[in-house]
């Protein structure tokens, strides 16, 4: 999905808010959430397909003119596969990540959440806000890091498994010190 002033002209039809999906697909969302905010990245791990797709296009500021250009994708902050996410849980699970020693605290607040059909009976594809707030050490400040992310979700067994996401994050310059967290 590449069109930033409509991102959903691309999609498929609307899955209804309330509707059996729509709140499968959030309580996902949700519980997603919950598991990354408590390090608990083991299992957001297996929830991820393993034809998985994660990028993190670097943004730039463009006039009105040039708006659907405000994405660079061929220069990304993360351009992951699932090899490369798992490569990445392994290292924050254990005593190498010295970016997240002592680990960031977080919330991740998900929300606008659309859900649409693909042209697959067993994959939808979202468009999803995410808002992370963090904080290290014994800072008296914290980060904010606004996004949307783009997704395609695959339903597997009871659930879903992740199957694209592209996050755009709405700063050009990251207020941030570093991105090793997943968003």
């Amino acid at each position: 999905m590449t069109n930033t002033t409509n991102p959903t002209a691309e999609l498929g039809n609307s899955v209804g808010i309330g509707s059996e999906i729509y709140n499968q697909v959030l309580q996902h969302y949700y519980s997603e959430a919950l598991l990354l905010d408590h390090i608990r990245l083991k299992e957001w791990g297996a929830t991820l397909a393993q034809d998985l797709k994660y990028t993190v296009p670097v943004r730039q500021t463009r006039t009105v003119q040039e708006i659907e250009e405000s994405y660079i994708r061929s220069v990304m902050h993360m351009d992951d596969d699932y090899g490369s996410i798992m490569g990445r849980i392994m290292r924050l699970s254990g005593k190498s990540a010295w970016s997240e020693n002592p680990p960031s605290r977080i919330r991740r607040f998900v929300s606008n959440v659309q859900v649409f059909e693909t042209d697959k009976a067993d994959e939808f594809a979202s468009v999803n806000y995410l808002l992370i707030t963090r904080n290290r050490f014994d800072d008296d400040f914290f980060d904010l890091i606004p996004c949307q992310r783009n997704d395609v979700l695959r339903v597997a067994g009871d659930g879903f498994q992740l199957v694209r996401r592209e996050v755009l994050i709405d700063q050009a310059l990251l207020g941030t010190p570093n991105l090793s967290i997943f968003l």
